[in-house]
């Protein structure tokens, strides 16, 4: 009796056992999962692309890869490459003549990738835009305190999950999901966390646009670390006109990996522009509506 009671005892156990579902482990933490990998040489790679729906149509605007190497204290070089969704039958049919021939010149340059370089808090400049104002035999642009992706920097992702601050501030009141998290988070608690984000705006949004909401979805790896981010928001949020929405999809490959970036050579590197200017000022502040629409 005792050896059937004992058997009874095994086959209900093993039963409950099947029946019970199993419970899916609590995701690791991205904050800490992302401070481990802040080691000096130590690096992450990745890939967007950035769509703009202004009511009537939806259109990738721009794609960009780069690589973000990182220091004991977070971020401490980066190379970024961007390129506009302009192709060479886009510009079939240019005028290039008289009075149109300087916005010829913008829109050809325009259609070639950008790439900066960004050291410490200096950036080096190149490609698009730039190649219109570089001096003769240079093709680098030495801008310290620069922007972190340049001109086309402003249309790529506002938000950075390499740097854990954000990261922290993005997961406040976040849902969880089967692979990561959701939310929305304001501009204004972003611009004031995220030194990645000032440096690569550099202007402070306007009161107005700091209460703007941010719709993000994060998905995570076993580790917790980071494999792809898109956020949603208002393309009011960059300073442009209209009621269009900007949507950006980020993916992350690479935590971990070694990396080492360093600047262009010093004989390519110029700190004045061919009129001798050195303010590049006028040169980001091109919003949004003026090359989307």
């Amino acid at each position: 009796m005792k050896r059937i009671l004992t058997g009874v005892a095994l086959v209900t156990t093993a039963a409950l056992v099947t029946a019970t579902p199993a419970l899916a482990a609590a995701p690791k933490d991205p904050v800490v999962a992302v401070k481990k990998q802040l080691v000096a040489g130590k690096g992450v790679k990745f890939t967007e692309r950035t769509t703009v729906d202004d009511g009537s149509m939806r259109e990738v605007f721009l794609r960009r890869s780069g690589t973000l190497q990182f220091g004991k204290s977070g971020i401490a070089a980066s190379d970024i490459t961007g390129k506009l969704n302009i192709s060479a039958s886009d510009l079939q049919g240019l005028d290039e003549s008289g009075e149109n021939a300087e916005l010829a010149s913008m829109l050809k340059a325009m259609a070639q990738p950008e790439r900066t370089i960004r050291i410490g808090t200096t950036s080096y400049l190149s490609g698009n835009i730039w190649a219109l104002q570089m001096p003769e035999g240079k093709t680098w642009f030495k801008a310290p305190k620069g922007p972190t992706g340049g001109f086309l920097g402003t249309f790529g992702q506002p938000l950075n999950l390499a740097e854990p601050a954000t990261l922290k501030t993005l997961l406040k009141g976040a849902k969880t999901t089967g692979s990561g998290y959701t939310g929305k988070t304001l501009l204004g608690d972003l611009w004031k966390t995220s030194p990645w984000l000032r440096a690569t705006w550099l202007d402070k949004p306007s009161a107005k646009a700091q209460k703007t909401a941010i719709s993000w979805r994060i998905t995570v790896n076993k580790a917790g670390l980071p494999t792809r981010l898109v956020t949603t928001f208002p393309m009011a949020a960059l300073g442009a006109g209209g009621k269009g929405t900007v949507s950006v999809d980020t993916s992350y490959t690479g935590w971990g990996s070694a990396v080492s970036i360093k600047a262009p050579p010093a004989e390519e590197v110029t700190s004045k522009f061919k009129d001798g200017e050195d303010d590049i000022s006028e040169t980001l502040d091109l919003p949004l509506g003026s090359i989307a629409g």
